[in-house]
């Protein structure tokens, strides 16, 4: 199972958000001071969000990704503020690996076709859900699309990868939604990376065990609740 250590980018700097609400932020400093230390704890990737962007429209962390990128070559997998194709050209030209798309899916369809097209395994979709409903715009709006069917149709225009994110466990550090993790990958067969509420070695290995592709760790790092080398090892297991 692949790990990817989170950094959340609001205004320059890393923090995490209690459940997606803006208002309630903790602060947690420099984005490249943890890129370093999550580098040296041996991981092979991270997940960087533009906060920012995700709630504006406008991405503003391209340079921060080309400096993670120049110091510590981590695969770096991207999402928030993703609107246009040129906003995707930008970010994977900034040193994104992978980005990920939610917003653009659900408000402009025909970019988020041309982007699959374009770009192809670079893309994940961002499969934020609330109640089960398909959430966008930094998780400010809910359609009226199911998140299963939202990845039913990412599956059908080839893309390979979702990031499935369950609001309500988001930051809540109340342990992942592995029941409805299972069912994304089960039903959509992406290879689903989950995020929100991971909270222990327990959750990571539930997730292993149910052959979940990945997972990103955020809040669980940042408490101390985890450690990350000891998660790297536990994923690797069996």
């Amino acid at each position: 199972m692949v790990l990817f250590p989170a950094i959340d980018i609001l205004e320059g700097r890393a923090v995490r958000l209690y459940k997606g609400d803006r208002n309630a932020v903790t602060d947690y400093g420099d984005p490249l001071e943890f890129a370093a230390k999550w580098a040296d704890a041996g991981a092979q990737w991270l997940h960087i969000v533009d906060l920012s962007g995700a709630f504006s429209g406008r991405s503003g962390i391209d340079d921060t990704i080309a400096a993670i990128k120049k110091k510590y070559k981590l695969n770096i997998q991207s999402g928030g503020g993703l609107r246009t194709v040129e906003d995707v050209e930008r970010r994977l030209a900034a040193g994104a690996d992978r980005v990920v798309i939610g917003t653009m899916a659900a408000y402009d369809p025909d970019s988020f076709a041309l982007a699959a097209y374009k770009f192809a395994d670079k893309i994940v979709a961002g499969i934020d859900a609330r109640d089960g409903m398909f959430a966008v715009k930094g998780w400010t709006e809910q359609t009226n699309i199911t998140a299963v069917s939202f990845g039913k149709k990412c599956k059908k225009m080839g893309i390979r990868y979702a990031l499935f994110t369950d609001i309500s466990k988001d930051g809540a550090m109340q342990g992942a939604n592995v029941c409805e993790t299972i069912r994304m990958q089960k039903e959509t067969e992406l290879s689903v990376i989950a995020s929100g509420g991971v909270s222990s070695l327990r959750d990571l290995e539930n997730l292993r065990d149910s052959d979940i592709y990945g997972a990103v760790l955020g809040k669980a790092l940042y408490s101390g609740a985890i450690d990350l080398k000891e998660a790297l090892a536990l994923a690797d297991q069996g």
